[in-house]
């Protein structure tokens, strides 16, 4: 009796763990699955984001300022990060244009020169001016220009990317969530905090 009573524990035992192994595997399953349904409209929202870039009132006005931040994104498990720049041209202390650095005719990075006081990018030699129109050179469109708020004094901006070679301006890629976006220490003015 004593053996058939101990098997029955035994027994009894195997199929608990058992049962809450297949419910920890089962749970573990659904939850993944969620998160596959889920993030397609996660990531259809967050396209609505905007990045804060810097103290605006610290910019200079009629000064074209190439500021860094960091994108970081996460997809399930996957975290993964990418420096992206902007150009800021501040015109007032509401009033600014932003430009994507990402030259619409092949997409090589253009540079600000302070002597022709004009955008040059030197892979083709399109050359634009201040307010990104192009001046000279094969770029089939203006500068990229970046939708942007300013709130209290703050720059927000969103990141999106553009296909270079067309003549009008067709989205490949927008920034992840506000809050992953980070200033970088790379202002020409020094660092601003915020």
């Amino acid at each position: 009796m004593k053996n058939s009573t101990q098997s029955s524990m035994r027994e009894k035992f195997y199929k608990i763990a058992i049962a809450l192994t297949s419910v920890f595997i089962l749970f573990v399953l659904c939850w993944s699955f969620g998160v596959y349904l889920i993030t397609p409209f996660y990531q259809s929202n967050r396209k609505k984001n905007f990045i804060k870039i810097a103290g605006f009132n610290d910019l200079l006005e009629e000064h074209p300022i190439k500021l860094s931040f960091e994108m970081s994104d996460q997809d399930a498990f996957l975290k993964t990060n990418e420096v992206q720049d902007v150009w800021v041209v501040k015109h007032s202390p509401k009033k600014a244009t932003v430009f994507s650095p990402i030259c619409p005719h092949l997409g090589c990075r253009y540079y600000w020169s302070a002597d022709a006081k004009t955008f040059i990018c030197p892979c083709h030699l399109s050359i634009f001016s201040i307010s990104g129109k192009v001046l000279s050179g094969p770029a089939p469109r203006p500068l990229d220009t970046l939708p942007h708020e300013i709130k209290k004094g703050k720059l927000y901006v969103k990141w999106e990317m553009f296909k270079p070679g067309l003549s009008k301006k067709v989205e490949i890629a927008s920034c992840p969530k506000r809050d992953t976006c980070k200033l970088r220490n790379s202002l020409a003015l020094g660092t601003i905090d915020d």
